[in-house]
C-alpha cells in the first residue's frame, strides 16, 4: 500500500499512532497537584460497524437517555453491553490486510457528563489523560474533537484546560474494536475492547515539571548512591530527608546508601519539590550491567526465578483494581519468585509501584507483538515496514517516559513474537539513546543484533546445557557469533504450565545454578485466564462462539483463575527456593546452602522436627551461623541422637513482613534415617471354593474372573490393571511438535479401551493365580499380566506381574491397578508425599509426612478437567466411611495413590469442571510407576528419566479390611 493508499484511510486504519496528544511523560500515583477521577459509570451504545459518518453523539446536547451504562474501567463485552470476549494466542480474527480491518467493527460510543467543582484551580492547565483504552480511541469534549489514539496498554494525555465549562462538561470517546494497532497487539490473550484503565483529569499547575528522570545509581565497592534527577519545564530541588539531602534538579549527590535489590527492596522517600509541584518519589539506589558475559546487579550476578504476567481477573478481564495487583505480587513473594516479565505490554503503572516496594526484579515489556504474521512468513510484518515505524517508536517512547522512575525496571523489552526488522532496530536505538542504564531484550531476533543479552523461549534441557556452556551451534555470522556467545543467557519463557504440570523445572533450575551464564529464566504464566460462567465454572476459548479461537490454551497458569494457588505454583515454590536443605555428611545433620543472590540468612529462623510413625516426637530451633550468598553450613538437631524417623528442617520468616507473617515458610528439608518398613507377609491360607465364589482369608473373589468382590466387609469392583489416563494438555502437547504428543498416541493406540482377557484362574496351594492378557483392539501387542493372591492373619496379598507382548514404541501413561469402593469410603488418609499432587517430574514440593483428608479434596480442579490428583512415594493409604471403617493398602515398595468419584473414562470426556458429577462410587488407582509429565502443550515434553517404557515389572499389595 502506498503512502497516498495509506493517506485516505479513516483514521482508525491509519498505522501512525494518533493526533492531537501531548508527549508522554512519568506516572506517579500522588502529588499536591489537583486531580479528578472520571471513572464510574458511562453511558454507552455499541454499534456493529465503524460508524464514523455518525458525530452526532460527540455534540453538546446529545440525547444519550436510551443508551445503556459501562462502567469504566471495564470492557463492555463483560458488562452485557454487547459483543463477547475471543481468544486467539497466533492467528488474527480477522483478515490479515494491514493496515486494513474489517467493516464489521464492533464500535462503543461512551459520553461521561461531569462539573468541575467550583476550587478548581484556575492556573496552568488541564490534562485529560487516559491510561489504557483497547484497541483505539477518538475523543471529544464539549464537542470539539481532542484527537486520537492507538497503543492500547500505554497513557495518552490531551490539553483540555481551554473547552472546558465551568459548569457541566460532556466527554465523548468513541472505541473501535479492531484498528490498525490490533495488528501490534496480538498478545495470546482474550481481545477485549474498552476503557480499561482510568481515564482522570490532572492539573498541571504553572511552575510543574512537564517530565523527570531519576537517576540512582549504586556502587558496590565502596558502597555509595549517586543520585540525580534531571527535570525538564522547571526548576526544582530534590529532598531525602533520610539521607541529609536537598539539592537543586539537575545536580548530583554521592553519598553511603543501602542499595535496592529484589531480595531488600530499600526504598528512601523523597520530594522532587517545584514552584508548582511537590512530587513524591520513592528512590532505590542499584546498577545494572552486563559484565564478563553476566548480568550483574550492584555488582552481584542476579538469578531470575521468574513469571511472565498478563493482566487478567475472571470477572473484569484486563481492568484489575490496586487490591488484585498487591494480591499477585504477595503471592509471588510467598512462592519464591523474584522477577516479573510484562507479558506483553507495560502493566497498569501502579503495579510497578508495588514492585518497588514489594521487591520483584521487572522486565518491562513494551506494547507490541506481531505473532499472527508467523504463518504467512512474514509477510506485510509491521516491524519491517516503514510506515509503522512512528507507532513502534511512539509505543517505545510511552513505555520509557511512563516507567523509568522505577527501581524494579531493569530491563526493557522491545516486545515479543515480532519476528526482525528495521522498526526494532529504530526502537532500540532510541530507547538506548534515552536509557542507556537500563539492558534492553528482545527474543524474536536469534542473532541478538539490537539486544544486550541472549533470550530464548523453550529450549530443550540438552540445548540449555550447551548454552551454559557456550558451546551452543554457532550463528553463521561469525561476529554476530561471537557477540552472542558472550551474552547471559534468560529464557524469557519456559515451563509452561498448562493444566497439570509443567514438568521438568528441577532440572533446569539445577542447570541455572551450576552454569554462571544460565541466569534463570520466567515461567509462562502467572494465571490461567479463564471467565467466570454461570454454565461452565471458568470459560476459555470457544466458549463464546469465536469462530477463529486457540481453545484452553488461554489456561496456562500457575494461578486457577480465581487466584488458588495451582500445584504447580506449589511446586515452583520448592524448585526456585532460596534457601537449600539437604542432608548433611553425618547421619542426623542437615547442609544449609545461602541461595539468595543478596540476602543473608537473618531474616530467617530454622525449625525443626522429629516424627516417628507419623507423630512428632521432637521439635526445636536450629542455629545456623549466617551465611553468605552461596555459601553452606553443616548443623544438627539439638536431639539428632533421639532415634530413626523423619527429620524435617524449615526456613521460615523470622518476623513478618510486607509480603507475609512471621512463620512463614521460605524453604524447608527432608532427611529419612533408619531402615524403612515393609508389610509383613501376608501368604499361608489356602483358597476356598463354594458356590460360584473363592475366598482366601479376607477376600472372596468371582471364581470365573478371579477378580475381588469383596476384601472383609468392604464391596471391592473392577480390580485390574490400569495403563490409561485423561490425557493433560502437556500428554496432548502442541500441533507444532507432532513428534512426542503422547497422548494423541496413546489414543491412537486404543490404551484408553483395554481389554482384560482371562486365560486363567488358579487356586492351588496357598494361592489363587488369576492369568491376564491386557490389549487394546486393533493392535498385536499388550501386556501379560499374572495376579498372585495370597492371605495371612486377616490381610490379602496381590503381586502383580506385567511382561510386555509385541513392539511397544510408546511409554505407558500409568502402570498399576484400579479398583472402586461405595461412595460411603470418602476419606483418605496416607502416609506419604503430600499434601498436594505429584508427578515423577513434579514432586519437588512432596513432603513426607502423613496427610489426610476427603476424596473430593485430593482433586485438582483444572479449567479442563485432566489427570490429576495422584499423591507420590506412598507406603500404605487408607479410605474410610465417616465411622473409620474402609480399607487399607500398604505397598512393597512406595507408590502411587489417586482416589476420585470418576472414572478416567469420565474425566477424559470432561470438557469444563462441571461435566464431572460424582457418582456412587470412588474410584481408586495404586499405581507402580507414572509417566512424567514434561511441558509439551508448549515446551519440551517428558525427559528420558521420567518416561514410563513398557517394560517387565513386578509390584505387591497388602490389604486390610479397617473397622
Amino acid at each position: 500500500m502506498s503512502r497516498t493508499e495509506t493517506d485516505t484511510l479513516p483514521w482508525y486504519e491509519d498505522p501512525s499512532p494518533g493526533t492531537g496528544g501531548l508527549a508522554p511523560r512519568p506516572w506517579y500515583a500522588t502529588s499536591d497537584a489537583w486531580r479528578m477521577s472520571l471513572n464510574g459509570e458511562w453511558a454507552f451504545r455499541l454499534s456493529p460497524r465503524a460508524a464514523t459518518e455518525d458525530e452526532s453523539f460527540a455534540r453538546p446536547g446529545f440525547d444519550a437517555s436510551e443508551w445503556g451504562t459501562v462502567a469504566v474501567p471495564g470492557h463492555w463485552v463483560l458488562q452485557g453491553a454487547g459483543g463477547a470476549p475471543a481468544y486467539t494466542n497466533v492467528v488474527y480474527p480477522f483478515p490479515v490486510d494491514p493496515p486494513r480491518v474489517p467493516s464489521e467493527n464492533p464500535t462503543g460510543d461512551h459520553l461521561r457528563t461531569f462539573t468541575l467543582p467550583g476550587d478548581r484551580p484556575q492556573d496552568g492547565e488541564l490534562v485529560l489523560r487516559f491510561e489504557g483504552v483497547e484497541s483505539c480511541a477518538r475523543v471529544w469534549l464539549n464537542g470539539r474533537e481532542l484527537g486520537d489514539f492507538k497503543g492500547s496498554r500505554l497513557p495518552h494525555e490531551f490539553a483540555v484546560g481551554d473547552l472546558l465549562n465551568p459548569g457541566e462538561n460532556v466527554l465523548a470517546v468513541r472505541v473501535h474494536a479492531w484498528s490498525s494497532g490490533s495488528y501490534l497487539e496480538d498478545q495470546d490473550q482474550w481481545w477485549l475492547p474498552g476503557i480499561f484503565r482510568e481515564v482522570t483529569l490532572v492539573h498541571r499547575p504553572d511552575g510543574a515539571p512537564r517530565d523527570f528522570f531519576v537517576h540512582a545509581g549504586y556502587d558496590h565497592r565502596d558502597g555509595s548512591g549517586t543520585l540525580l534527577v534531571e527535570c525538564e519545564g522547571a526548576d526544582g530541588r530534590v529532598l531525602v530527608p533520610e539521607l541529609g539531602v536537598d539539592i537543586a534538579s539537575g545536580a548530583s549527590v554521592t553519598l553511603p546508601v543501602e542499595p535496592w535489590t529484589a531480595e531488600t527492596p530499600r526504598l528512601y522517600d523523597a520530594e522532587l519539590v517545584t514552584a508548582g509541584e511537590r512530587i513524591p518519589l520513592r528512590i532505590g539506589f542499584r546498577t545494572v550491567v552486563v559484565e564478563d558475559g553476566v548480568i550483574k546487579v550492584n555488582g552481584g550476578r542476579l538469578l531470575f526465578r521468574g513469571v511472565n504476567r498478563h493482566e487478567f481477573h475472571p470477572e473484569t478481564g484486563r481492568a484489575v483494581d490496586a487490591s488484585t495487583m498487591r494480591r499477585d505480587l504477595v503471592l509471588m513473594k510467598q512462592h519464591n519468585i523474584n522477577a516479573v516479565r510484562t507479558s506483553h505490554y507495560p502493566p497498569h503503572p501502579a503495579f510497578l509501584d508495588l514492585c518497588d516496594e514489594l521487591g520483584l526484579w521487572v522486565i518491562d515489556e513494551c506494547d507490541l507483538e506481531t505473532h499472527g504474521f508467523v504463518d504467512l512468513e512474514w509477510r506485510g510484518n509491521p516491524v519491517d515496514d516503514e510506515r509503522w515505524t512512528p507507532a513502534l517508536l511512539d509505543r517505545a517512547a510511552r513505555m520509557v517516559e511512563r516507567d523509568k522512575n522505577h527501581a524494579s525496571v531493569i530491563i526493557w523489552s522491545l516486545g515479543n513474537e515480532c519476528g526482525s526488522g528495521s522498526g526494532l532496530t529504530s526502537m532500540a536505538e532510541w530507547i538506548r539513546g534515552r536509557d542507556p542504564e537500563r539492558l534492553l531484550h528482545y527474543e524474536g531476533d536469534l542473532s541478538c543484533e539490537d539486544v544486550d543479552l541472549y533470550s530464548r523461549m523453550y529450549p530443550t534441557h540438552a540445548e540449555v546445557e550447551l548454552i551454559g556452556k557456550r558451546a551452543e551451534e554457532p550463528l553463521a555470522d561469525p561476529e554476530l557469533d561471537a557477540r552472542r556467545r558472550a551474552m547471559p543467557f534468560v529464557m524469557c519463557e519456559y515451563g509452561h504450565a498448562m493444566g497439570n504440570g509443567p514438568g521438568g523445572l528441577s532440572e533446569y533450575q539445577r542447570l541455572f545454578e551450576r552454569y554462571e551464564r544460565l541466569q534463570g529464566g520466567f515461567v509462562w504464566e502467572w494465571i490461567d485466564h479463564g471467565f467466570a460462567h454461570p454454565e461452565h465454572g471458568f470459560a476459555y476459548g470457544g466458549d463464546f462462539g469465536e469462530e477463529l479461537h486457540d481453545g484452553n490454551f488461554v489456561c496456562d497458569g500457575l494461578l486457577f483463575p480465581d487466584r488458588t494457588p495451582s500445584p504447580g505454583l506449589v511446586e515452583y515454590k520448592k524448585v526456585i527456593e532460596p534457601v537449600r536443605i539437604g542432608p548433611g555428611s553425618a547421619a542426623g545433620t542437615f547442609t544449609v546452602t545461602n541461595g539468595y543472590d543478596f540476602a543473608g540468612l537473618g531474616h530467617l529462623e530454622f525449625v525443626w522436627s522429629h516424627e516417628v510413625d507419623g507423630t512428632v516426637v521432637a521439635s526445636g530451633t536450629l542455629a545456623v551461623p549466617e551465611l553468605a550468598p552461596g555459601a553452606s553450613a553443616e548443623v544438627a538437631p539439638d536431639a539428632a541422637s533421639a532415634g530413626d524417623g523423619l527429620w524435617t528442617v524449615r526456613a521460615v520468616l523470622a518476623g513478618d513482613t510486607a509480603w507475609g507473617e512471621r512463620g512463614h515458610v521460605v524453604a524447608w528439608g527432608q532427611v529419612e534415617t533408619g531402615v524403612r518398613a515393609v508389610p509383613a507377609p501376608a501368604a499361608g491360607e489356602r483358597p476356598v471354593r463354594a458356590g460360584g465364589l473363592i475366598t482366601l482369608g479376607p477376600g472372596v473373589f468371582d471364581a470365573a474372573t478371579g477378580v475381588p468382590v469383596r476384601i472383609g466387609d468392604v464391596p471391592v469392583e473392577g480390580l485390574r490393571l490400569d495403563v490409561w489416563r485423561a490425557p493433560t494438555d502437556n500428554d496432548n502437547g502442541a500441533a507444532w511438535q507432532p513428534d512426542e504428543r503422547y497422548g494423541l498416541r496413546w489414543r491412537e493406540l486404543g490404551l484408553h479401551r483395554m481389554r482384560h482377557r482371562v486365560d486363567a484362574v488358579e487356586a492351588d496351594g496357598d494361592a489363587l493365580t488369576v492369568r491376564t492378557r491386557v490389549a487394546p483392539a486393533g493392535w498385536d501387542l499388550g501386556l501379560r499380566t499374572t495376579y498372585r493372591w495370597t492371605a495371612a492373619g486377616g490381610r490379602l496379598g496381590l503381586t502383580v506381574s506385567v511382561v510386555p507382548d509385541g513392539d511397544w514404541r510408546v511409554p505407558l501413561p500409568r502402570l498399576g491397578i484400579r479398583f472402586a469402593l461405595p461412595a460411603a469410603y470418602g476419606g483418605a488418609r496416607w502416609t506419604g508425599g503430600g499434601p498436594g499432587e505429584a508427578y515423577p517430574d513434579t514432586r519437588a514440593a512432596a513432603m513426607l509426612g502423613t496427610w489426610e483428608m476427603g476424596v473430593d479434596a485430593l482433586q485438582t480442579p483444572y479449567v479442563r478437567p485432566q489427570e490429576n490428583g495422584a499423591r507420590a512415594d506412598v507406603r500404605w493409604a487408607e479410605l474410610t466411611d465417616t465411622g473409620g471403617a474402609g480399607l487399607r493398602a500398604e505397598g512393597g515398595t512406595p507408590f502411587w495413590f489417586t482416589a476420585r468419584r470418576w472414572t478416567s473414562e469420565q474425566l477424559d470426556a470432561a470438557e469444563h469442571a462441571p461435566d464431572l458429577v460424582a457418582g456412587d462410587r470412588v474410584w481408586v488407582n495404586l499405581d507402580h510407576a507414572l509417566q512424567g509429565i514434561g511441558s509439551q502443550s508448549c515446551g519440551p515434553g517428558v525427559l528420558p528419566e521420567h518416561r514410563l517404557g513398557a517394560e517387565p515389572a513386578e509390584f505387591s499389595f497388602v490389604f486390610a479390611p479397617l473397622g
